[in-house]
């Protein structure tokens, strides 16, 4: 059952390392010591939530029907494929994080613009209900919860280490050598859970 956990936790933190706005936000903060606790907080919470909708509603329901587990299954490992070979094109093209964006000091306005970044990202949706939701319908009951709370302690730890470790991680996440290597890890994670999900489905 703790390997359930921790393919959640690979998962989890495979989609949320890719570069984005709200890891870019998150570890500003962090190099700015601005309500940084909370932002990581509050980005946290969003994904629990998030999680919790997908592994109870949207893998619920496909526990419960075994085609549509199937069709979950192949359509969640052809994303991974996809997820992971996008991946790949980032580590081969190298990127960096930049995090000299100036963002509000109040905590009102900051906690405001983080909501913005978090809920207003298409992309969270599609990886925290649909995509979390669909793989841990491919489990029983207390393996899907085991699943989601991997996710649930892939972000918290992620946004943590952005958030305190900010300053001492800005200068190495802006080298585009360091995001070769996330990168080239996070296609080798999606394209071994994508498979494995094909052959657990076929057995």
């Amino acid at each position: 059952m703790y390997s359930v956990f921790f393919e959640g936790f690979g998962m989890g933190g495979s989609l949320i390392v890719a570069i984005g706005a709200q890891n870019a936000f998150v570890l500003s903060q962090g190099v700015r010591r601005n309500h940084h606790l909370a932002v990581a907080l509050l980005c946290t919470l969003c994904d629990v939530i998030l999680i919790s909708v997908g592994i109870s509603g949207v893998g619920t329901a496909v526990a419960s029907n075994p085609q549509l587990g199937q069709i979950a299954a192949f359509g969640g490992a052809a994303f991974l494929f996809w997820y992971g070979f996008g991946a790949l094109r980032s580590a081969m093209k190298g990127q960096s994080l930049q995090t000299d964006d100036h963002a509000p000091d109040s905590l009102r306005a900051v906690l405001a613009l983080t909501l913005g970044v978090t809920l207003l990202n298409p992309h969270v949706y599609l990886d925290t209900v649909v995509l979390m939701g669909s793989i841990s319908g491919q489990y029983p009951a207390t393996a899907r919860t085991l699943f989601g709370l991997g996710a649930m302690s892939a972000s918290l730890a992620w946004f943590l280490l952005l958030a305190l470790g900010g300053q001492a991680l800005a200068p190495v996440f802006r080298r585009p050598a360091t995001w070769r290597m996330l990168d080239g890890a996070v296609c080798a994670t999606m394209w071994f859970l994508g498979t494995r999900l094909i052959l657990s489905t076929l057995a």
